[in-house]
């Protein structure tokens, strides 16, 4: 095929996607799958936003791309940075297609702030430190940002779930769509290209907050919205059809979602209170920053942007110290920042953190032997030291121990910050509509979907193998990866060729803005 249209579906369930197109709810992509094929997409583990689309475009997995979440925690401080495009390790497909000649453009894919220097043109995903007043920051060239200003990174907040939140979000998720769509097209249209990636992220946002509706037997369920899901797969649909009939009959058409989804069940697991009920942590009796907390709880979200911004210095050490307070270093020798969407343990290691406890020769029997006890409590089906998850030369900058949860009869539990208290509890029913620190009503699962517009010679699919896919299509020999060619087309190797750049920390001002919009979205507490 002389081009590639890659399409992104963040968190498409394939398990919906199925039914919906044999009904004929989604027409547009049950025509890709009758031309060619549809799998589920094995992600990465955690199945998580940030990795999981890195290795969908670098053909590598965490350990060799380097990025594994939103942040990662300082070397030497107990602290944590946020991370942008020149943390990532490896050439992603823009680089080695606009090495190799080939036009390219690339809209909102997460992890691709600052935008870079490629043949062709980038749209930055929703990680840009842009607020809603969108800037020419975020796009490149610079110039292109008249065709992209209605571009719309996430203009609402997601932590705080009232009872009327529901009706407002469904239509503006929809016109983010129909928004989307039509930048697509202009630039579709307009820019010449052999490669072109958009993400929506649309069917991920609904599948957080509208799954208990959606789901009769969900442990949260509650009458309402119950079309709501699929109302966004539509819709998704028709803009697929719209891009696809844009792009030509001369372009391969590919549809990913970087992971899937599920209910969360009422079960919460406080990954910190089991560590200290089992004698691996110890509290200090102080809870989190009270002024982070006054300043949440009084402040209207309208202002606490300028809030911020007038008292970043302020805020910055709140959060900080919110994070990571009320935890006695002095004797802890393991710990979690109990993310809900990456559970996971950290050792307090001498020589490597500032008060650690756990001596460097007795690292990886600790691990063991922690894992081991950790896979006896009820929420985690798996707990494994890192080099049995990842592979690559940046395996350490990934938590110690990751965490695989359970399941509560099909239904995942709730992995949210504590400090002190039981391990677990039942959720109450004002908290089954989820937000900020209650534990989204619908989380990721490890597998996503995949539709082509050609058949494949193949009976599984992972996002590794996706950038392969698409060089073999293209011609383009690029440097060796841990996928596979799904199509077998793919000729050699050129080595790596790829000197990634100097890592540049957000400055203040962006850090803020990229912590206000993960914190509105759920992934910071």
């Amino acid at each position: 095929m002389a081009r590639v249209l890659l399409i992104g579906l963040d968190g498409a369930e394939p398990s919906l996607l199925g039914p919906w197109m044999d009904e004929g709810a989604l027409p547009c992509l049950a025509a890709l799958r009758a031309r060619g094929a549809f799998f589920a997409c094995a992600s990465t583990t955690p199945p998580a936003t940030f990795p999981a689309w890195m290795t969908c475009v670098t053909g590598v997995g965490p350990g060799r791309h380097g990025m594994f979440d939103f942040t990662e925690l300082v070397r030497g401080r107990y602290d944590i940075r946020f991370v942008n495009a020149t943390h990532r390790k490896a050439p992603a497909l823009w680089n080695i297609l606009s090495d190799a000649g080939k036009r390219v453009c690339v809209l909102g894919v997460p992890g691709t702030f600052p935008p870079e220097s490629v043949n062709g043109c980038m749209v930055s995903g929703f990680d840009s430190p842009v607020s809603t007043q969108v800037s020419s920051a975020f796009v490149y060239p610079p110039d292109l940002f008249a065709h992209v200003r209605g571009w719309r990174f996430a203009d609402f907040q997601e932590s705080s779930i009232g009872p009327r939140w529901h009706n407002e979000a469904l239509p503006r998720l929809l016109q983010g769509i129909e928004t989307k769509e039509a930048i697509a097209l202009g630039l579709l249209r307009r820019e010449p290209w052999d490669f072109f990636m958009a993400v929506f992220g649309e069917s991920d946002t609904v599948a957080h907050h509208y799954w208990l509706f959606h789901d009769p037997r969900s442990p949260r369920h509650r009458p309402g919205h119950k079309d709501a899901i699929r109302k966004v797969y539509e819709r998704l649909d028709a803009a697929v059809g719209r891009l696809v009939d844009a792009a030509g009959p001369d372009a391969a058409a590919f549809i990913v979602s970087d992971h899937g989804f599920g209910g969360a069940g009422a079960r919460v697991a406080h990954i910190n209170n089991w560590l200290a009920e089992n004698g691996y942590l110890r509290f200090t009796g102080r809870s989190g920053s009270p002024l982070k907390k006054l300043a949440l709880k009084t402040t209207p979200s309208r202002v606490r942007g300028a809030l911020f911004r007038q008292f970043q210095g302020l805020a910055e050490r709140a959060e900080s110290k919110d994070r990571f307070a009320g935890i006695d270093w002095a004797h802890t020798m393991a710990w979690s920042e109990e993310l809900n969407y990456f559970p996971s343990v950290r050792i307090n290691l001498r020589d490597r953190e500032p008060e650690g406890q756990v001596a460097p020769e007795e690292y990886e029997r600790f691990c063991l032997a922690l894992c081991a006890q950790l896979e006896s409590w009820e929420p985690v089906a798996r707990a494994l030291p890192r080099g049995r998850v990842y592979d690559g030369p940046h395996v350490d900058r990934a938590p110690d121990i990751v965490i695989v949860p359970a399941l509560d009869n099909g239904y995942s539990y709730s992995f949210l910050r504590s400090r002190g208290g039981q391990s677990m509890r039942q959720l109450g029913p004002d908290e089954y509509l989820g937000g900020k620190e209650k534990g989204m009503n619908g989380t990721h699962r490890p597998f996503g979907a995949f539709l082509s517009s050609m058949p494949l010679s193949t009976d599984a699919v992972r996002l590794e193998d996706i950038a392969p896919t698409v060089l073999g299509l293209l011609g383009v020999a690029g440097p060796t990866m841990d996928g596979t060619d799904l199509l077998g087309v793919r000729g050699g190797v050129d080595g790596e060729g790829f000197h990634p750049p100097a890592e540049q920390d957000y400055t203040a001002e962006e850090e803020r803005i990229v912590e206000k919009r993960l914190r509105d979205l759920g992934y910071l507490e």
